[in-house]
């Protein structure tokens, strides 16, 4: 698939929604079935769609709308952020304190990150294995490092290992596909298992592996899956082991606010620093490059971003 860029009107926000002259917008992996142009959606999509992680400047405000100014700089959550404008519903739009005006804030992953952590109860001295060593779980990473967890990440991108080294993971692995990556990671528990796994890969090789090292009455965390086809499990295994097996996804506007709110305040403490993995950016006319890196994942990669040129 290709996306293609046109002009459409700037639409007029209406009650209770805010109109957002976006600096920009990330770029997900949850976007990439419908780029490749799986089946299961409808095409064409309306304009600006799917993007859902996009940050700007208040340009517009509609009836209702007391608390915020145009000027403002914000997070929203909507559908249709690769543009240059979009609208949200008030309560879809998370105000951005001025400490991190120099900072691209796509709010919905961050908010996504400290979501996923709460749901995965991470206490000080488990030991903790993150499955996949993208964007959310290099993130992840550092929030269960933070907490005083033994984290260990596996990934089979040698780049993203020596991030999460710097993100405090007390160790990392290397997968191989080759039948014995369980067993490496099994050892470093010296065979228990981890306390907490949080599968963040997003492919049925990853959800497998997260299955084989949880230790018994273990929490699994899957939180790396998106809408691009089914996905077996071995519920004899986890019924024997009695996991508590969690999925982590949300789909309550509240909770995804309430995310992004946690984020920011985490951002100013210096709990959770993701500026430093939004390694590559492009330009509305090349968002199909950004899908491409997302797709392939060269070494040195982690998250893209599309950027606008914003003059208020």
């Amino acid at each position: 698939m290709t996306t293609r860029v046109c002009e459409v009107g700037i639409p007029e926000p209406g009650e209770n929604q805010v109109r957002v002259m976006l600096e920009g917008c990330g770029i997900c992996a949850s976007n990439l079935p419908v780029w490749e142009g799986r089946t299961w959606f409808k095409y064409p999509l309306e304009a600006g769609s799917p993007g859902h992680e996009g940050w700007g400047i208040v340009d517009a405000v509609g009836a209702g709308v007391e608390d915020l100014e145009v000027g403002q700089r914000v997070a929203l959550m909507s559908g249709h952020a690769y543009a240059e404008y979009d609208l949200a519903s008030r309560d879809c739009v998370v105000p951005l304190p001025e400490e991190l005006d120099d900072e691209p804030f796509p709010g919905e992953p961050f908010g996504c990150v400290m979501n996923i952590f709460e749901r995965s109860d991470i206490h000080s001295d488990q030991t903790v294995a993150v499955v996949g060593g993208g964007f959310i779980g290099l993130l992840l990473t550092q929030l269960a490092s933070d907490a005083g967890a033994h984290v260990v990440v596996l990934s089979h991108r040698e780049s993203a290992l020596q991030l999460a080294l710097t993100m405090e993971a007390e160790d990392v692995l290397v997968t191989k596909d080759d039948g014995h990556d369980a067993e490496r990671a099994m050892r470093l528990t010296s065979g228990r298992g981890f306390d907490r796994v949080i599968e963040v890969s997003g492919v049925q090789a990853g959800l497998d592996l997260a299955s084989d090292i949880a230790a018994e009455r273990a929490r699994l965390i899957i939180a790396g899956y998106h809408q691009d086809g089914a996905r077996q499990v071995n519920m004899q295994q986890w019924n024997w082991r009695g996991l508590d097996v969690i999925n982590a996804h949300e789909r309550s506007m509240d909770r995804y606010v309430a995310g992004v709110q946690k984020a920011i305040q985490a951002a100013l403490e210096g709990r959770l620093d993701p500026f430093p993995l939004l390694t590559h950016t492009v330009s509305l006319g090349s968002l199909d490059l950004g899908f491409k890196l997302m797709r392939e994942r060269p070494e040195g990669f982690v998250k893209a971003l599309l950027l606008n040129e914003v003059n208020p």
